[in-house]
């Protein structure tokens, strides 16, 4: 049941903090980044130095989780602090003609940290759907969007670099579009007549593994059809530079502006999404390829980033959290890979898409000068829906009741202040869809459910008791997940299974 918050369902409350010491809010999140996928958490593969530079300022945390292990559900969890699963809309990877997955009204941490007296921006990757219920009009007003929930500007892809529009949007309208060349897309039947990768590969720069092969947008085939719209579509070499460039626009804008109003940027990139067509300065620069080479393109989008704040002398107060929307994955559709031996989110077994922790257990670094220890790490358990309820938390918002109802409060655990008990008692994990499977996870006991498709029916096959009966794992003691404990701890499957319907028939988490 989706519960809408409309009028005043925010009340504002004597401040967590001073105004004068409210931080400015950076908030990245990477896409298909792993756990082991970043040098300071103990990658090979790539080097990240300025997220390690992040990390030695700020502290790691080694229990962080995304919603869930794929894009659409966990980007609308983050936002709304509701497991996506709640409801159908957002529960699974959207197409890039859906309409705005999260309706106007709703409690997001934009509109929280509004309240809050915050200016409000986001850029990069959206995914959450545009315009009403017949969908986007791609050639006029794209409304309702990000800036009916909450957000002050926007500069977005819609959907995914793999599907199509190849546009941006700016606010409410794609920009540069000509008015003479108008868009039409259409993920049921081919629309115009432009090549696809499927009628025309030798027109591709990047070839297909699997599906990817419907209109071609300046040589790499994509999801969907598409026409119209030349003078709007993106460079896919450009792309992290355009993101990087629009957040530091905003960052400076902000900075010239009313010092004692803070902003919050949501910086959505496409690093490390597929297609994987880096820039030609980071091509080679890796020694596994074009994957490599991505992250090292993330890590300098990150880099422009806080070069910013210091230039501008934002960085004692400005908190800034990285972290990624799920686990990482090699072949995701496009020949890009390469013959590499090396695993994404080691020591995690699974990948993006999967149940497993590697699907959904992601880095995440926090940075706060003065307030967060740097150079610390943190073994709590952590997730990014707690964040609509941390924000609040930390800029004085009292959340309504059936806001963000999900969503715990996790800032002495940011801060690194000692607790008598963990914030979250308990998670679930699930890869889209409103009815499971789902992973339970409460202190160190997970219980994968039986069943699901993709990935993790891939994962799972190697072991036949979890096709019957789910999949125990006690991860203070195998994180990798190696050892099914199912069949030794009936009750404690039992607990699990009972603590998941409780949580899915009261519609809350957090009480």
């Amino acid at each position: 049941m989706r519960a809408l918050v409309v009028g005043l369902l925010l009340l504002s409350t004597c401040c967590a903090v001073s105004a004068a010491e409210r931080p400015n809010i950076v908030f990245i999140m990477a896409d298909d980044i792993g756990y082991g996928d970043l040098s300071c958490y103990g990658a090979k593969h790539a080097k990240t130095p300025n997220l390690d530079r992040l990390a030695s300022q700020g502290c790691r945390f080694l229990d962080a989780h995304s919603p869930a292990s794929t894009c659409t559900p966990t980007r609308s969890a983050l936002l709304t602090g509701r497991y996506a699963w709640r409801q159908e809309a957002g529960s699974r990877i959207a197409p890039g003609d859906a309409p705005l997955l999260i309706p106007p009204g709703t409690t997001t941490i934009a509109s929280v940290l509004k309240q809050a007296g915050y200016a409000t921006g986001v850029v990069g990757k959206w995914h959450l759907g545009l315009g009403g219920e017949k969908g986007p009009d791609w050639n006029g007003e794209l409304k309702p969007g990000p800036l009916e929930i909450g957000f002050d500007y926007a500069f977005l892809m819609p959907a995914t670099g793999d599907r199509v529009p190849c546009v941006y949007v700016e606010d409410h309208r794609v920009a540069g579009l000509d008015a003479a060349d108008p868009i039409q897309v259409n993920y049921k039947m081919k629309v115009g007549n432009e090549p696809t990768g499927k009628d025309n590969p030798e027109l591709l720069k990047l070839k297909h593994t699997h599906g990817h092969d419907f209109t071609i947008i300046k040589g790499v085939g994509r999801i969907g059809w598409m026409t119209g719209g030349k003078a709007a579509r993106w460079t896919d070499e450009d792309m992290a530079d355009t993101f990087a460039a629009k957040a530091v626009s905003f960052v400076e804008r902000q900075s010239k502006a009313d010092s004692s109003k803070p902003f919050f940027l949501y910086l959505a990139t496409h690093g490390i999404h597929v297609p994987r067509v880096p820039h030609p300065r980071f091509k080679g620069t890796s020694p596994v390829g074009t994957r490599g080479d991505g992250i090292h393109e993330l890590d300098d989008t990150v880099g422009q980033v806080l070069s910013a704040l210091d230039r501008l002398k934002l960085v004692d107060n400005t908190l800034v959290i990285f972290t990624s929307d799920n686990g990482g994955v090699m072949d995701d559709g496009y020949e890009d890979v390469g013959k590499f031996d090396y695993h994404p989110n080691a020591p995690l077994r699974g990948t993006k898409g999967t149940l497993f922790e590697g699907g959904h257990r992601v880095p995440f670094i926090a940075r706060w000068p003065g307030r967060i220890q740097p150079a610390t790490t943190n073994n709590t358990l952590i997730t990014h829906l707690d964040m609509t309820a941390t924000f609040a938390a930390l800029t004085g918002v009292t959340l309504s009741n059936d806001a963000a109802v999900d969503s715990f409060n996790v800032l002495p655990t940011l801060l690194g202040e000692k607790a008598d008990s963990p914030p979250r008692p308990h998670f679930v994990a699930h890869t889209g869809g409103t009815q499971g499977p789902f992973a339970i996870r409460s202190g160190d006991w997970k219980f994968i459910q039986p069943g699901g498709g993709g990935r993790q029916a891939d994962q799972s096959k190697k072991d036949p008791k979890a096709a019957q009966a789910g999949q125990l794992f006690h991860l203070a003691d195998d994180v990798a997940e190696q050892d099914n404990l199912v069949t030794k701890h009936p009750e404690k499957v039992a607990e699990l299974q009972k603590l998941m319907k409780r949580l899915r028939e009261q519609g809350r988490s957090r009480l």
